[in-house]
């Protein structure tokens, strides 16, 4: 028996006047999925406890079987995971975005928050740019002076680690829930480390708006990569064993820190894809290839498999982006595994880990659809894969039963 995960990244929605009322989910073309949810269990799960926030950090840990309330710690630190970055006593992590400030002669908390990302900026140039950054004599003495140091990675994400920090009374904010608006109320703010944060952050927009690879980012009617933003911060996590909690030897498929991250403290293999890049332009059929290697060829037991571009485009407003990434999830991801599994008995568990709203481009609280499929088993809810159908099914009132009840015989 063979155990496959697929976490299509903010899928779920509600709905919006864009979509004449309707859910993505409701209107998109996805014949696997609507396949699977009528032939299996389609219900609804709540993967974000209420009391911390609704963001792929919590999700995907209830996903796993980790329980956020007991070992979340903050997103940082299990990105710093995935690079391999060990926190030690003392130390704090900070996601550290190539973000988007708005130009022009206006004070810099005046300035708005057109993208979190930078437009999905190139992971070779997002890397020159932090590192040019934290290699400006200016900008440098600062950061030695925070005790900070960057740890680049080759995505708009990367990594600061201050060693002796302390967050107390520290309020951070992450950009993708506040695009378009004001940047002032959400910059670092309270305790000591507010005041130096907001500092780092300042100094970064001036070096970096006049930095050349910027200059030609504007030239080609491109976002500027113009300040960096700080986010998610945490301490060191510890997260129970995956093979001990379940007896099963597994491997996560990812284009993003934070899986790889989790999976490195669960115990997880970390399998890379070429052409994965965690935007719309991913390599869907890669993933949904490297999955069936893992399976039939390389010896696992379980296989999780990570798209996240329809959450960046929920992000960045682009809602037939949306749709088109959930239409290549289900053809290209599903569809290969689908393909290849036939005559190979497995379960399969589909969902999105939280709801990314179209309207507000931001995270929200709330039960997702989840299908829970056994390829030995024909007769199911007879329902499409959509919100609403999901809420008709089981209700699952904690995220982390999930991976109980797909090892489940």
């Amino acid at each position: 028996m063979k155990y496959i995960l697929i976490i299509g990244d903010g899928m779920a929605d509600d709905p919006t006047e864009k979509l004449g009322g309707k859910t993505p989910l409701e209107v998109v073309s996805k014949p696997n999925m609507d396949r699977l949810a009528a032939e299996g269990e389609l219900g609804s799960v709540n993967n974000c406890p209420k009391e911390l926030p609704a963001g792929s950090d919590t999700a995907i840990l209830s996903i796993f079987g980790c329980d956020p309330r007991k070992c979340y710690t903050g997103r940082a630190p299990l990105e710093a995971a995935a690079q391999g970055v060990s926190l030690q006593p003392g130390d704090v992590a900070y996601r550290c975005n190539m973000a988007s400030l708005e130009e022009g002669d206006m004070p810099f908390e005046a300035r708005r928050i057109l993208s979190h990302s930078s437009g999905g900026i190139d992971g070779e140039l997002s890397k020159r740019l932090v590192e040019d950054l934290f290699a400006d004599p200016e900008f440098a003495a600062l950061a030695a002076k925070a005790r900070a140091e960057v740890h680049p990675t080759l995505t708009y994400r990367h990594i600061v680690l201050q060693h002796g920090g302390d967050t107390t009374g520290l309020t951070l904010t992450p950009p993708h829930d506040h695009l378009t608006e004001v940047c002032g109320p959400h910059l670092p703010r309270g305790g000591s480390a507010g005041p130096v944060l907001r500092e780092l952050m300042e100094a970064s927009f001036r070096f970096l708006s006049a930095h050349p690879i910027n200059v030609r980012r504007r030239a080609k009617g491109l976002l500027p990569a113009n300040c960096i933003w700080f986010w998610a911060e945490g301490t060191a996590a510890a997260l129970p064993s995956f093979e001990a909690a379940y007896r099963k030897k597994g491997a996560v498929i990812s284009a993003v820190p934070l899986c790889h991250g989790i999976g490195a403290l669960i115990g997880l293999d970390r399998i890379t894809v070429p052409g994965a890049t965690g935007e719309k332009d991913t390599n869907y059929l890669g993933k949904g290839q490297a999955a069936v290697k893992a399976l039939l060829e390389d010896g696992y037991d379980f296989v999780g498999v990570h798209v996240e571009a329809p959450d960046e485009c929920s992000h960045n407003g682009d809602t037939e982006g949306k749709l088109k990434a959930i239409e290549d999830i289900d053809k290209f991801v599903l569809g290969e595994i689908l393909c290849k599994m036939t005559g190979e008995d497995y379960r399969i568990l589909i969902l999105s880990d939280h709801k990314t709203l179209t309207d507000t481009r931001g995270h929200a609280h709330g039960y997702v659809p989840y299908i829970l499929y056994d390829s030995r088993v024909k007769a199911g809810s007879g329902l499409a894969y959509t919100e609403a159908n999901g809420l008709l099914g089981p209700h699952v009132e904690d995220g982390v039963a999930l991976m109980g009840m797909l090892f489940r015989e």
